[in-house]
């Protein structure tokens, strides 16, 4: 398992924890071990799901057990997660979500289903390179985001979640057709100028989806008409043109000025206050936010800032809080770990010994 570092130092790099390992001593011959937990290597078991997933299971759950009991346990994971005890952590709704964490984690035992993450394509228009990042969130510590771009429009992809929003959900979604010019570094501290500017583009944004909406009504109307006098091939010439407005107006947006000064607004929480004070891009954005369990989520408003290559930040309006992203350089390998091809294999050789 590869773990973000500590909150909050999105810079740091990728922690490594070893949880299960295979053993081929023989052709017909194959163990597994549990590593999880402080007591050693000790029995478990691995299972092909279906394709690109597969899961474990450990036999001996009481290597697990510490002789603190839980409190023990607690209080181990919490200087191993979040680097801190219990006694540095004075916030008591942060306090509830670490505990919650906990609960939720503990309880599997490392019986766990994995499946393969597919990383998004790579084009030469993206604003940066996609991939996985780091990015501070708040009470719940840091998390790892995927970023893709899809034509107008970039997404981060919680590849980690928490009690509020889970795995698998965009948790920023960014209009790259809608850049925002922020104020003047004086003016930029003032969190209500900032507010103005962002609901003004959101406004923008909502009357032209509206018109879309209306403009994709009337093509559907004249193509139904269209296919009804087939002898005059109305439209394509509008449509060329239009096609070339947008390739245009795409390259446009990628073209980054130079950087510019940038400070956070007053009252603007970060977990992480070394954040760069100069960014060469900001866009339009929304973040999700839901309450525990996933529940009433709705997309809110926020300001996405292009710091450089491998770092970029997202303000949350109506949380005022601020989220800060560093890349994953990371291999993702071992100096002992198999190819995917070796590692595959050994699957389908431990399949076999169990059917």
């Amino acid at each position: 398992m590869y773990l973000p570092p500590h909150d909050p130092h999105v810079d740091d790099p990728m922690r490594f924890k070893p949880l299960f390992r295979i053993h081929l001593m023989e052709r017909k011959c194959a163990t597994v071990e549990c590593m999880y937990g402080h007591k050693g290597p000790h029995n478990g078991h691995i299972q092909i799901v279906k394709k690109d997933e597969f899961s474990t299971k450990c036999n001996q759950t009481d290597h697990h057990r510490m002789s603190g009991g839980r409190q023990e346990e607690f209080r181990t994971w919490l200087r191993e997660e979040w680097g801190r005890t219990l006694e540095d952590i004075f916030h008591e709704h942060m306090q509830e979500l670490i505990l919650m964490k906990f609960i939720y984690t503990s309880q599997y035992d490392n019986c766990l289903t994995y499946r393969r993450i597919y990383l998004p394509p790579s084009s030469p228009d993206d604003l940066i390179k996609p991939g996985l990042f780091k990015g501070t969130y708040g009470s719940h510590g840091l998390e790892i985001v995927m970023l893709s771009f899809h034509g107008k429009k970039a997404k981060g992809t919680k590849i980690t979640g928490d009690p509020n929003i889970p795995a698998g959900q965009q948790t920023v979604e960014i209009d790259l057709a809608h850049p925002l010019q922020l104020p003047d570094i004086e003016n930029l501290r003032d969190f209500s100028e900032l507010s103005r500017i962002v609901l003004e583009v959101q406004e923008q944004v909502r009357r032209e989806e509206q018109e879309e909406e209306q403009r994709q009504e009337e093509d559907d109307r004249s193509q139904q008409a269209a296919s009804q006098a087939a002898s005059k091939p109305l439209g394509i010439e509008g449509a060329e043109g239009e096609e070339t407005a947008v390739g245009e107006e795409g390259t446009t947006q990628n073209k980054a000025p130079a950087s510019q000064p940038f400070v956070l607004p007053m009252g603007v929480i970060s977990r992480n206050e070394d954040y760069p004070r100069t960014c060469r891009i900001c866009f339009y954005g929304t973040g999700l936010i839901a309450g525990h369990g996933f529940t009433s989520p709705e997309r809110t408003p926020g300001v996405f800032v292009l710091f450089d290559d491998d770092r970029f930040g997202f303000i949350w309006l109506e949380l005022k809080s601020f989220s800060l992203y560093s890349r994953i350089k990371v291999s993702f390998q071992n100096a002992q770990a198999p190819s995917r091809e070796a590692f595959d294999e050994m699957l389908k050789n431990i399949q076999s010994l169990a059917t």
